[in-house]
């Protein structure tokens, strides 16, 4: 959605590798907005066209696919738009239990940037891990013939997870934010140290604790599942994925990793 950063160009990068020199790597912007609800930042979300544009030259994008809202859904609000793509087994949990209609917005402009560039292989990043699995799922019960590419979360030196929404981020808010990576950290740590599983709900109520001691932390989730399902577990062992979404100040921010 533009605000483009290191971990977007990372994305970059992971496409030129998959085409070649002779290839050509598209990179779309758009700021959806129907994958955000009423109450979101879709109207405050961070933009900056030409930086964008000027780092998109830099890391040798050939083509930017920056459509307007009118070109996307022609006819929306004036009941000419009606048509949208939903998922409706991946997306029922997590993100899709606390934005209701965020997945709908995503995997319906997904679907039409497939349609329009008609790329060969998309490649996403794994901080939005349910985002990724649901398109996963999208391309291939709709046969769309393209490859999707998972790359690693890219972080900041302190563990941060790379998002545009950390501008927000102002003063003290930046480092108590740490506290999802250092969350992680330590659901790692205590699984490692268990010689049985340890019960799901014991695990979430450490970790709301450990999440909320910083002043401005409130957690929305924490989950643990089966990395290929994302079906929740009742225990957790090494080899679960934890997801989760903490509010730090106003800023809504997700990260997840293997345990």
């Amino acid at each position: 959605m533009g605000y483009l950063h290191a971990g977007h160009l990372s994305l970059v990068k992971r496409a030129r590798s998959w085409v070649g020199h002779q290839g050509k790597v598209v990179l779309s912007i758009y700021v959806n907005p129907t994958q955000f609800g009423p109450n979101e930042d879709l109207t405050r979300y961070p933009r900056d066209f030409a930086r964008d544009i000027s780092l998109c030259r830099g890391a040798g994008v050939d083509i930017v696919f920056a459509p307007s809202d009118r070109a996307m859904y022609p006819g929306k609000g004036a009941d000419g738009f009606s048509t949208y793509v939903i998922e409706e087994s991946l997306s029922r949990g997590m993100e899709g239990s606390s934005r209701p209609t965020h997945f709908r917005g995503v995997t319906t402009v997904v679907a039409k940037l497939f349609n329009i560039v008609q790329p060969m292989v998309a490649i996403f990043g794994a901080k939005d891990y349910q985002q990724a699995a649901i398109i996963r799922r999208m391309t291939h019960d709709l046969n769309f013939p393209l490859r999707i590419v998972v790359a690693p979360t890219f972080r900041e030196p302190d563990g941060l997870a790379m998002s545009s929404r950390n501008k927000y981020l102002e003063g003290d808010l930046r480092i108590q934010a740490r506290v999802l990576s250092r969350a992680l950290q330590r659901a790692k740590e205590l699984i490692t140290r268990s010689r049985r599983p340890l019960p799901t709900n014991h695990l979430k109520r450490d970790l709301k604790q450990f999440i909320e001691r910083e002043a401005a932390a409130r957690l929305d989730y924490v989950e643990f599942f089966d990395p290929e399902t994302l079906v929740p577990v009742s225990r957790v062992s090494r080899g679960a994925h934890m997801a989760l979404a903490v509010f730090v100040g106003k800023t809504r921010l997700i990260d997840n990793a293997r345990l």
